[in-house]
């Protein structure tokens, strides 16, 4: 019997399941990640802690009676676009620094200075942004030049783990497009870009598409894995795409909503149609593309206020205190940016803001304002997405919120539109494992996707409610736009402490 090994390298988590080749997920593990912010605005995690929580969800699948020669292939997908240096001896230097790490607004407008912003969107797809490479590499050249002086490698998340799988440095191509060092017309880096960020190509890994098989496991990593060496590796995927293509994206104006750790909106195209405001991937699916909202802080919020303002309840409980409250929480209105904001205004000073508490508002109303205020966010995104004329068609919504009823509900009615939840979805390692499967052959077609998706449940809107939240939605575009200068003040106040 041939199965898939499909790996996430998760924010919150690393994630794993082994599939068959006929529409069922055998088995998942998962093994705790750590988040880092030890300054305003900074995300860390640490790189080898992936590798050894790889290490443990590996051999935990394979100890339920799995055989390792009964893995066909191994895919792993990942956030993006993240930073981990190596030196020449392939050892970590430093913490990774996530794609939502907001520290190098300075060097933002310093990148954006010698460079023309309309050429850097039409080469690369994305504007100069919070999430862009180049600027956080000069970050580290300004502040850790010790490390610069002894990096050599530049990876990603997943693309780190396929290092560790197979010891060969490669780049799956959306950590390429994603970073802004990468010249998607060329399909090559772009050598000046780099030597603005002062690195050349040779620290970067070669470009490959996802199923593409970059390697074999090692020796070493079978060791530490279960797996048997020389396991085929392919390239992988960002893990969003993944989790798009696993929750059945596929046509143009299909649109994916993911209730996680960081909010992500994905739309499908079947052209290249980048925009300065969002960012635009390669899909999974060659000849399609993804236009891709995300922002920084999302069910990170949540979990933030549940560990602040209520530690002794779970989630429901706390679900329950806000059916309680009405659409709109009274008058409550929640700013979500928290780490800053990427997609759409791109602001990395951006703070978090509840606006128009009383003294008649309680913990039910902060908390419900907080799912209103990250359905904003989404709203946002499809307002930018209409400007262009790309209207959704059927949207799906997936990750941890979507078991909260509340969240979907919420989610529903702040956007209008009929919300499908995957039954049990895996997300990005099934996507990770599936092409895995198309690397070695084991699937003639991406339609076959469709073996692994049952529509759970569909959460209908109430268009009542969503009528009072697109007034309320008005006053969430306004707040910030008359409160955005007042940040980088705010930075430098806090900065002087």
């Amino acid at each position: 019997m041939a199965y898939l090994l499909g790996i996430d390298i998760g924010t919150t988590a690393t994630k794993a399941v082994i599939i068959d080749t006929k529409g069922h997920i055998l088995a998942e593990a998962f093994a705790p990640s750590t988040l880092m912010s030890p300054l305003p605005g900074w995300a860390e995690e640490d790189a080898n802690e992936w590798w050894e929580n790889v290490g443990t969800v590996c051999r935990d699948l394979l100890a339920r009676g799995f055989s390792p020669d009964d893995i066909a292939a191994v895919g792993v997908s990942g956030m993006v676009p993240t930073i981990v240096l190596l030196d020449d001896q392939g050892h970590v230097l430093r913490p990774s620094i996530q794609q939502n790490d907001a520290r190098a607004h300075v060097e933002i407008t310093e990148f954006k200075a010698q460079t023309d912003e309309a050429d850097i969107l039409h080469r690369t797809g994305s504007a100069v942004t919070q999430q862009s490479i180049g600027p956080k590499l000069l970050w580290l050249w300004r502040h850790e030049p010790e490390v610069m002086e002894r990096a050599r490698k530049v990876l990603g998340s997943y693309d780190f783990i396929n290092y560790r799988l197979t010891g060969v440095c490669s780049c799956e191509q959306n950590w390429a497009l994603e970073s802004g060092l990468f010249d998607m017309h060329r399909y090559d880096w772009a050598d000046d870009i780099l030597a603005l960020a002062r690195i050349d190509r040779s620290w970067l890994g070669e470009v490959h598409q996802p199923s593409d098989i970059i390697g074999q496991v090692t020796e070493d990593a079978a060791a530490h894995t279960g797996l048997r060496a020389d396991t085929p590796v392919v390239a992988g995927s960002a893990d969003h795409v993944a989790s798009a293509f696993s929750a059945g994206l596929r046509q143009q104006g299909d649109l994916l909503v993911k209730l996680g750790g960081a909010g992500d909106i994905l739309y499908v195209l079947d052209e290249l149609a980048p925009d300065p405001r969002l960012f635009i991937d390669y899909h999974v699916v060659p000849g399609q593309y993804l236009l891709n909202g995300c922002m920084a802080a999302s069910g990170s919020v949540i979990k933030w206020f549940r560990t602040t303002f209520a530690p002794d309840l779970d989630y429901p409980d706390l679900d329950a205190e806000g059916e309680q409250v009405p659409p709109g929480s009274d008058g409550l209105i929640l700013l979500p940016y928290f780490l800053g904001e990427k997609t759409p205004i791109n602001d990395p000073l951006a703070r978090g803001i509840f606006f128009g508490l009383t003294l008649g508002h309680t913990r039910a109303h902060m908390y419900r304002a907080i799912l209103e205020g990250i359905a904003y966010g989404f709203m946002h995104h499809l307002e930018v997405m209409a400007e262009r004329g790309h209207r959704p068609g059927r949207t799906m919504v997936t990750n941890g919120g979507a078991r909260s009823r509340l969240w979907k509900q919420v989610t529903a009615d702040v956007l209008g539109l009929r919300l499908h939840q995957i039954a049990e979805h895996p997300g990005s390692s099934l996507g990770a494992a599936f092409i895995a499967g198309m690397g070695v052959g084991l699937f003639d077609d991406w339609a076959e996707i469709e073996r692994y998706i049952t529509i759970a449940e569909v959460t209908e809107p109430h268009m009542e409610h969503h009528r009072r939240y697109q007034d309320l939605f008005r006053i969430y575009r306004e707040i910030y736009e008359r409160v955005k200068d007042l940040f980088p003040h705010l930075h430098e106040i806090a900065k002087g402490q």
